[in-house]
């Protein structure tokens, strides 16, 4: 039963969290459309653990904190808002980058997973 309480603890936070970033129409009203690509990897022999497209349109939530994939990981994922956001301020049109995973587990090494990104923006036609 913990399990199932630690989930559902888990899911509110994330909704609170998405819900206090607000709608992307209003945080960032010049952009039309994000296009996130990720590739996760892990520690071991299979090093790719998993491909992503994340696309956030105008009604979405401007919250750009992906989870970390490893199981057990406590407290880590990777956060492209300020890469998202200084990527707006300048009006860039593509960013990529790499990210490491900085969250904790006693069975999990220091370096277990990380991602390569690439990040497209749209803007509005009357920004440009």
């Amino acid at each position: 039963m913990s399990h199932k309480q630690n989930y559902m603890a888990r899911m509110e936070l994330n909704k609170q969290n998405r819900l206090a970033t607000g709608l992307l129409s209003d945080r960032f009203p010049d952009v039309s459309s994000i296009v996130i690509n990720m590739t996760y990897y892990q520690n071991g022999v299979n090093q790719v653990l998993m491909l992503r497209t994340v696309n956030v349109l105008p009604r979405d939530f401007a919250y750009f904190n992906m989870e970390c994939m490893i199981k057990g990981c406590v407290g880590g994922g990777f956060d492209l808002t300020s890469v998202i956001a200084d990527m707006i301020k300048t009006h860039k049109r593509v960013g990529k980058g790499k990210l490491s995973c900085c969250g904790k587990a006693d069975t999990l090494a220091s370096d277990h997973a990380s991602i390569a990104y690439e990040i497209g923006i749209q803007y509005n036609k009357r920004s440009q």
